[in-house]
């Protein structure tokens, strides 16, 4: 029986990898880097410490220039983007709907912990939550496993005894990479075959949570 799921955020609860996306490419032109959307828009989903040296190469948290696009780049998201992000469809019922089936609800995210509860707001998740894992949990973030394996200690669970779901193919690798099972949603965007290496593959939560009503249920079957 599964006793913990664990849930990426940005674009599989929230709506928000565009914005994400934009965000970047703000804050990149103001440092002198004209970086187009269609390049950024792929790289969402995994850490923040590896879009930036995936974009611009010998750039990164490190460096003091670094340092300065990635804290402009969360000033941009949070002043321009945040407020305008929406729940993806059905993100609340899916949580309640975990929830009445005796599974803890754990959120693993890249995001850094001072930006979760923002985020988290968006949808008034926070009290569906049982405990969360972000970057600022691991050594290495998405799509290394470091962050699921967390949500499994924090969870007091095994990795058979947890499902991952997430939206893009960093969180089926960094799940697979720590023995985790991966639902992938469709609603954050991302092209149905780069989540081919998912278990399962939904349109978004609310078809998740409508499919997990219907007995039996098994998370390996789309």
């Amino acid at each position: 029986m599964t006793q913990a799921v664990l849930f990426d955020v940005d674009g599989t609860l929230i709506d928000s990898n565009d914005a994400h996306a934009r965000a970047w490419v703000a804050a990149l032109a103001e440092a002198g880097h004209e970086i187009p959307f269609e390049r950024v828009r792929p790289l969402i989903g995994m850490g923040g410490d590896r879009v930036l040296p995936a974009l611009v190469p010998g750039l990164s948290d490190d460096t003091e220039p670094g340092k300065t696009i990635t804290k402009r780049r969360l000033e941009i998201f949070n002043e321009r983007e945040l407020p305008h992000l929406r729940p993806t469809g059905g993100a609340r019922e899916l949580l309640e709907t975990v929830r009445a089936r005796g599974a803890r609800v754990i959120v693993a995210t890249s995001a850094k912990s001072a930006e979760l509860k923002d985020l988290l707001a968006v949808g008034d998740f926070e009290p569906l939550v049982d405990k969360a894992s972000t970057s600022d949990d691991a050594d290495s973030s998405k799509p290394a496993p470091d962050i699921v394996t967390a949500s499994l200690h924090k969870a007091k669970v095994t990795a058979n005894e947890a499902v991952m779901v997430g939206d893009t193919k960093y969180d089926v690798e960094a799940a697979h990479k720590a023995g985790v099972k991966c639902v992938a949603l469709l609603c954050g965007g991302n092209p149905r075959e780069t989540l081919r290496k998912a278990d399962a593959v939904y349109a978004d939560p609310a078809e998740l949570a409508e499919n997990l009503k219907r007995p039996p249920f098994r998370w390996t079957v789309a």
